[in-house]
């Protein structure tokens, strides 16, 4: 059985709720990813992606330079723990339609698992694991 823990990955990124859609953007930018995770004292309240702040935000006219990551972001997250199996960790994502699940251990975020962790770890030859193992095309 292969754990969530042994291919999760660990460099996370964060922000406070309170934190604008702009500067969530920036560091979405700067980090080459598509989300962060919010967290509110260290506890995860959520998850923003690129396509929350497009679709949530600049679509409803939202302004980016004042509008908090609080208004958009996904709220009803699913956690895993490090101990978790891959197949649960794929039967959840399923079950609940996401793409990402958040790692927590002892209520503290340790780990980020995506889809395309999860291709890259069970199916290496699909085409979603060439894509995730790939790098970022800026």
């Amino acid at each position: 059985m292969t754990t969530v823990g042994e291919f999760m990955t660990t460099r996370l990124v964060t922000m406070d709720g309170t934190d604008t859609l702009t500067a969530a953007a920036r560091v979405m930018r700067d980090n080459a990813i598509g989300d962060v995770v919010v967290t509110d004292d260290g506890d995860v309240v959520g998850i923003v992606t690129d396509r929350d702040i497009t679709v949530r935000g600049i679509a409803e006219e939202m302004d980016p330079d004042r509008t908090p990551v609080n208004q958009i972001v996904s709220r009803d997250v699913i956690t895993v723990s490090p101990d978790d199996d891959a197949v649960s960790a794929t039967d959840l994502m399923r079950t609940y339609a996401v793409r990402r699940l958040p790692v927590v251990d002892d209520g503290r975020l340790v780990g980020l698992v995506s889809m395309g962790d999860l291709a890259v770890e069970r199916e290496p030859q699909s085409v979603l694991a060439d894509i995730s193992a790939d790098d970022p095309n800026n």
